[in-house]
């Protein structure tokens, strides 16, 4: 067998590790519930609590490094606050002890990792078995995330352990005690798990290989690599799984150093419960646990003092999403306005894109510029991740308009404002239709049936038009004429409506598409007319003065009633035949 380092393993490991935090966080905040937050808040609820629970925790699993990156899933998900997230890995420092305890009583460990394929089969079968709605789905993908979690850390491990077996500790020679620690980081970083690296510590000391003063900076120098583990986890998360890895990080290296320091006095205090030269493995048992409970009454105070500085350290970065209202005081009625209805029509065109987007239509068929969403982001992100931020800039659209509202407004303002925050709520109404029917839309192009693909195309074609109807509206000078234009606009839809509506209808009498897929047709043909409705009376509101908006709505009134009319004339032909 081979004793090099695996480096595929290793990297796949991290890779499976990664994904495993995921698919843990993701699934903790979809089904962390009033219920199920109050429980965890309840037995991590102040620092002697949660430190209790990560000692017990970890006692259990026998895996620090699998409680402290719960602690950055529930952290990462806002189930566990900081302070709490903070002394729960504490209290797992003192509950990895316990591997030390079996190693040196019973000279086995038990390997939590050994549940990651059961987790993965029992997650993938209720993965499987409910649909993406339920409770249990989460659960699933939950333990699914457990399972990876373990099995990456596995991959890790297993990839370096070999490696590690072969290296001969008393190799290392009378170069001090510096060396053995930095050696215990080492090789505790490579294998991902401090139990690990104790096991091997203490069957090297029982051996005789090593003496007990280099056991113990060892397994101070395991207790500092550890940390890597968390390190890991918080890669590209939130500010908040960054505090939390790094209050671990210092926890961890200070106690270390602490140890360390203070390494003889420690040694006689073991030497005086047991033998460190004819029982030096319970010994070096002892010394793990001793310095960690060390460790934690040192911190206990400064838990709050520790936390506050991390947040000034990894403050949360809020996204700047406005344009137009960062450095407008809503003190100045008129250029607050202003400002006002251009933010709107910035969460219009951000409205366009992400419908674009969603149709999967090249957004520079309607625009001939980057939208600031585009342009301030670092990197492209996921539709849900757009649509979050739409929902946050309306958020901010509507606090500015709450604070102008505090303003000596005129009348004839206050209408205005009124309608221009109205179109915000129907640009916002008309997103979350074309976000209802996205999988009904990817459910017809990838669909067998011709005709279902067709209509897929026919929704794309549908919201081009729209949207150069729209350019064309914007760029109109007259009132009178965009009045005029923007009707037109909305006959179109009615009219691209009845159509779709006739087609439809005439597939179904052929027999060419069946019950479910015309239930889909119509729903989703109601919720996207409804969408290019919304966005033309939102138009309407922001761009049109109160005279042409008058005749618009007096013109739909009057179109509602000829409908009407049309429809009773139709119904009645119908009785007569």
């Amino acid at each position: 067998m081979s004793d090099s380092l695996d480096l595929w393993k290793l990297l796949a490991g991290l890779a499976i590790f990664l994904y495993g935090m995921f698919l843990l966080e993701d699934s903790v905040k979809a089904i962390s519930g009033r219920a199920f937050r109050r429980m965890i808040r309840s037995y991590t609820n102040g620092r002697l609590r949660s430190i209790g629970s990560g000692a017990l925790t970890t006692a259990i699993l026998q895996s620090s490094s699998a409680v402290s990156l719960m602690v950055l899933a529930f952290v990462g998900a806002g189930v566990m606050t900081m302070e709490n997230g903070i002394g729960v890995m504490m209290g797992a420092n003192i509950g990895t002890t316990i591997t030390s305890w079996i190693v040196a009583v019973f000279g086995f460990k038990l390997k939590i990792e050994s549940f990651a394929l059961p987790l993965i089969a029992g997650g993938g079968l209720v993965f499987i078995a409910f649909g993406p709605s339920s409770k249990f789905f989460q659960g699933g993908r939950l333990l699914i995330g457990f399972g990876f979690l373990f099995l990456g850390l596995d991959f890790m491990k297993t990839s370096v352990e070999i490696y590690a077996q072969h290296i001969d500790l008393s190799s290392i020679g009378e170069y001090g005690l510096w060396l053995y620690l930095f050696f215990g980081i080492l090789i505790t970083a490579l294998m991902q798990s401090s139990s690990a690296t104790i096991a091997i510590i203490l069957t090297a000391l029982n051996s005789g290989l090593i003496g007990f003063d280099n056991s113990v900076a060892m397994v101070i120098g395991a207790n500092i690599g550890t940390t890597v583990t968390v390190l890991l986890g918080s890669l590209g998360g939130i500010q908040a799984k960054k505090r939390v890895s790094t209050s671990h990080l210092i926890f961890n290296l200070l106690t270390g150093i602490i140890a360390f320091v203070a390494l003889q006095p420690l040694s006689w205090l073991v030497a005086c419960f047991f033998d460190t030269t004819s029982n030096a493995v319970m010994a070096l048992a002892l010394f793990h646990t001793l310095f960690n409970f060390i460790g934690v009454i040192v911190f206990f105070p400064f838990i709050g003092l520790l936390a506050r500085f991390l947040s000034r350290t990894f403050p949360d970065h809020k996204e700047i999403l406005t344009v137009y209202l960062n450095n407008t005081p809503t003190e100045v009625t008129d250029a607050a306005t202003a400002s006002l209805r251009k933010e709107i029509l910035h969460l219009f065109e951000e409205c366009q894109l992400y419908s674009l987007r969603t149709l999967r239509i090249d957004h520079k068929l309607v625009f001939d510029h980057t939208l600031p969403f585009e342009e301030n982001s670092a990197r492209r992100g996921s539709l849900s991740d757009f649509y979050e931020k739409v929902k946050l800039l309306h958020g901010e659209i509507i606090e500015f308009y709450a604070k102008l509202l505090n303003a000596q407004l005129e009348e004839a303002e206050a209408r205005e404002l009124e309608r221009m925050i109205y179109a915000s709520r129907n640009i916002m109404n008309s997103i979350k239709n074309i976000k209802g029917i996205r999988h009904d839309l990817d459910e017809f192009d990838g669909s067998d049936n011709e005709y279902l693909h067709q209509q897929y195309k026919l929704f794309r074609r549908r919201l081009l038009e729209l949207y150069h109807d729209i350019n064309r509206f914007q760029e109109i000078g007259d009132l009178q004429e965009q009045y005029r234009s923007l009707l037109r606009t909305v006959v179109h839809i009615e009219q691209m409506d009845k159509r779709f509506l006739q087609t439809v209808m005439k597939r179904a009498a052929d027999g060419d598409i069946n019950e479910l897929e015309i239930a889909s047709l119509l729903m989703a043909n109601r919720l996207f007319s409804q969408y290019c409705r919304l966005l033309a009376f939102a138009l309407k509101d922001l761009l049109l003065s109160e005279k042409e908006i008058h005749e618009f709505d007096h013109a739909m009134d009057m179109k509602e009633l000829l409908d009407e009319e049309q429809g009773r004339s139709q119904e009645s032909q119908a009785v007569g035949r």
